[in-house]
């Protein structure tokens, strides 16, 4: 097993550890998910904890490391007696992101079941880390399922797995820490919810103490025995405060002050339901204790809030998660006149640094690091912001003009792709799934995931004479088994073709598109889609946004998007032919949507509308299923946008027809190939 990196050794990232300190002394606060951009020691720091985390006893040969002081009375492996163990460092299990769920929560031996009787249990992930520390790395990009399941036991302390009539129950106690680059996707806001705390990570931008990660880090690579050594002092003075503050947390006291100041704290913030309450009031008694104090002070409740809050107050998707500190110590000052908590006579004590913040010591025996501070987040620049986006927003073309803001979102149509697809799962258009409801049955390719237990009796029952059955039970056998076949939904891919030009520029109409367009990429956001965003204007187009899960970093884009200049109706489609074609090559499962926002005009060369023309044929001969979205206005309307639908041969819709409360009706289905433009009344 490869030396970890010392958790002592990390320079800055202070939010970081006092958020995995917090959940080693009270796992009850619910655990950490930690955001940040690629390259910034995320899973460094988690693998590091583990180290810290203090010895467990477990009943020897238990697979559930059941403690053998109170084994569990329903341990699948029990029933166990009370009494002396074996001691073992506190596992850290990671969950891949293609894990399956019988990887996650165990698997049932079908055979033996059906054929015996028995339950014959393979415990899953979830029995590994119970007492320990489970990882998820990438969580945003774990399937939904799983992070509900996932999300489930921690809350319960306990897995339960059912299927086919047999039931198996296991405790499951562990500290949860998941890890995130938004840049990839968020979270739904509901699971973000479930998470304790959350912590936003960036690299520094301060040269010393970029010089300092890397000649530590040279110095593990070189050596990670020996550089694990130079901090094992740290290390071991760390663990014993971890330990010494799990002695004291049942001596915390949380007086009425601090419950005062938490409740209008969350009320202030406007923060949903009360678990934001219950989760500060939890942090702040782990801060207290981590200082070596047994009274939670008002320092105490300002830093649990910078902890548990910001990612519960957005409103929306595309609410950056943040809190602002201003207005929390006006609420922390206004209520701090109530508390009844007695004045602190000292620093809290303990081998670091003691006060309210319980910041984690960290001594450098190879030179100081400085402190990141509460700094990391503000060194977050905007999301979506590669550098190249400037390149897309201004394309070659005159008489550009200041982007307009986009009007307010509202809830749209359903779109979706015809047909039934294989792809990720979601929550747009029809797929075969794991998870869903069942359609059918087959062999099994594979390991046996989903049985469909009718047809396996049925393809068994016919051999049981020549088998030579003579019991009660069913005699099964491996090629009588069947997997269950579902039905349920898919994620797509949704590109968005927007027309940039100067037929759209006018303000307040180029305001209304932008407002459709972002309602569709929340309904992509919903819906678990990849997006895309390819811009035309002037003599060109733009990738603007290459396909990504990030749907906030299409909303950056869209809404510093310029207009003016022709209109290169043309080059917009066959940009997003190109696009479509690598995409292809890199996720041939993940089914194309082509939304082309436009009024359907084309300027610029040559026959510019017979050549717009040929390019949404060349789409349509593909397959690729497509909606324009009519953005003529006036009372002379042409009806291009329609034609050009017809080309794609997908369905047009105007802005109006776009919403989903709107009294005429839209498709239900986009058209495929071949199809014919309509609306549905």
């Amino acid at each position: 097993m490869s030396t970890p990196y010392p958790f002592s050794a990390l320079v800055g990232q202070d939010d970081l550890r006092l958020a995995l300190l917090l959940n080693a002394v009270s796992p009850a606060v619910g655990g950490v998910l930690v955001r940040g951009e690629k390259g910034t020691a995320k899973s460094t720091a988690v693998r590091a904890l583990s180290a810290l985390m203090p010895s467990v006893d477990v009943v020897p040969g238990c697979r559930f490391s059941c403690a053998p002081a109170a084994p569990d009375p329903a341990c699948p492996d029990g029933p166990h007696e009370a009494g002396a163990g074996t001691s073992r460092g506190a596992r850290m299990v990671e969950l891949p992101v293609g894990a399956s769920e019988d990887r996650l929560v165990g698997a049932l031996d079908i055979e033996r079941a059906l054929a015996e009787g028995v339950k014959a249990f393979e415990p899953g992930l979830l029995a590994d880390a119970h007492r320990g520390i489970l990882y998820v790395d990438e969580v945003n990009l774990l399937h939904d399922h799983l992070v509900d399941l996932l999300l489930d036991a921690a809350a319960m302390g306990a897995s339960y797995v059912e299927r086919e009539g047999v039931s198996v129950r296991h405790a499951a106690l562990f500290l949860l820490v998941g890890t995130m680059n938004p840049e990839e996707g968020e979270l739904r806001p509901q699971l973000l919810d479930r998470f304790g705390l959350t912590v936003e990570v960036a690299a520094s931008r301060e040269p010393d103490q970029r010089v300092e990660v890397v000649k530590r880090r040279l110095a593990y690579d070189d050596d990670p025995e020996g550089f694990a050594g130079k901090w094992e002092g740290e290390e071991s003075a760390v663990r014993a405060r971890i330990i010494a503050a799990r002695q004291l947390l049942p001596s915390v006291r949380l007086g009425d002050g601090a419950l005062r100041q938490i409740a209008a704290t969350c009320a202030a913030f406007e923060v949903d339901g009360m678990r934001a309450d219950i989760v500060m009031a939890r942090t702040a008694t782990a801060l207290a204790a981590w200082a070596g104090r047994t009274d939670v002070l008002a320092e105490d409740v300002r830093q649990a809030a910078l902890l548990a809050l910001p990612h519960r107050r957005r409103r929306n998707p595309f609410d950056a998660p943040g809190l602002d500190e201003d207005k929390l110590d006006e609420t922390l000052e206004e209520f701090g006149g109530q508390d009844d908590d007695p004045d602190p006579d000292g620093d809290g004590g303990g081998d670091g640094p003691g006060g309210g913040g319980g910041q984690p010591p960290q001594d450098a025996p190879e030179g100081q690091g400085p402190d990141a501070g509460g700094e990391q987040a503000a060194d977050i620049p905007a999301q979506g912001e590669p550098s190249e986006s400037g390149t897309a927003q201004a394309p070659a073309g005159g008489g550009e003009q200041a982007a307009a803001r986009a009007s307010e979102p509202f809830r749209t149509k359903m779109l979706s792709v015809p047909g039934l697809g294989e792809g990720a799962a979601g929550r747009r258009s029809r797929a075969r799934t794991e998870h869903g409801r069942t359609t059918g049955a087959r062999r099994p390719q594979g390991a046996l995931t989903k049985l469909h237990l009718a047809a396996t009796v049925q393809a068994a029952a016919p051999h049981q004479r020549a088998r030579g059955r003579s019991g009660r039970g069913l005699v099964v056998r491996r090629d009588d088994l069947r997997q269950a076949t579902r039905e349920g939904r898919e994620g797509n891919l949704v590109l968005f073709v927007v027309d940039a030009s100067g037929s759209m520029a006018a303000r307040q109409r180029m305001s209304a598109v932008k407002g459709a367009v972002l309602s569709l990429l929340l309904d992509a956001y919903q819906r678990r889609d990849k997006v895309g965003l390819v811009t035309f204007r002037g003599s060109s187009a733009d990738v603007a946004l290459p396909p990504t899960s990030s749907v906030d970093a299409a909303a950056v884009r869209l809404e510093s998007l310029p207009t003016g200049g022709r209109t290169p109706l043309s080059a917009g489609l066959l940009k997003a032919h190109d696009v479509l074609r690598v995409e292809r090559l890199r996720d041939p499962a993940r089914r194309p949507l082509v939304v082309v926002v436009t009024d359907g005009r084309a300027t610029g060369g040559p026959e510019p509308v017979a050549l717009a023309g040929r390019a949404a044929r060349l789409l349509a001969a593909e397959g690729t299923a497509s909606v324009v979205v009519d953005c003529e206005s006036g009372p002379v309307r042409l009806g291009l946008a329609g034609q050009l639908a017809g080309e794609l041969g997908g369905t047009a819709v105007t802005l109006d027809e776009l919403r989903a409360d709107s009294i005429a009706g839209l498709v239900k289905d986009v058209q495929g190939q071949h199809s014919y433009t309509r609306r549905v009344a």
